[in-house]
């Protein structure tokens, strides 16, 4: 079992693929996450297209922001106002030990809750960490 210097080591700078489901519903809505770490901080920003009828195919767009600490990952999606959306999503996850999955909650202020994961493929936290870097 990883211990906290290993999970700490690889950071949750990537872009990652996710899926979240509601409870009792059919297919799960797929986003897009880009997440940058920085200490114990975690923020990014999230696109994904709309899963309701009344703005289908639509895409929607948050912002995220959080924490790590360990294997333990916890951020709010702050939607900007895309087809309507302006509500925050909390999400609890647990990060896998070789950091390219993060599986959990998700809930809308004890209105509703589902369950998330999202997967990065290797190599993308570095090609996003050089670009940071280049920036700066």
């Amino acid at each position: 079992m990883a211990g906290p210097a290993q999970e700490n080591a690889k950071s949750l700078t990537g872009v990652w693929q996710g899926l979240y489901s509601y409870p009792g519903k059919g297919e799960p809505v797929s986003f897009v996450a880009t997440l940058i770490e920085a200490g114990s901080m975690v923020c990014g920003t999230t696109h994904e297209t709309c899963a309701t009828t009344d703005a289908s195919r639509q895409t929607l767009y948050a912002m995220l922001q959080g924490t790590r600490g360990g294997s333990s990952v916890n951020f709010t999606k702050s939607y900007d106002g895309s087809a309507g959306w302006t509500h925050h999503v909390d999400y609890e996850g647990r990060l896998n030990p070789d950091a390219t999955e993060i599986e959990g909650v998700w809930q809308i202020s004890g209105l509703l809750a589902g369950r998330f994961m999202m997967i990065r493929s290797t190599g993308t936290e570095i090609a996003v960490t050089r670009k940071v870097s280049e920036k700066v």
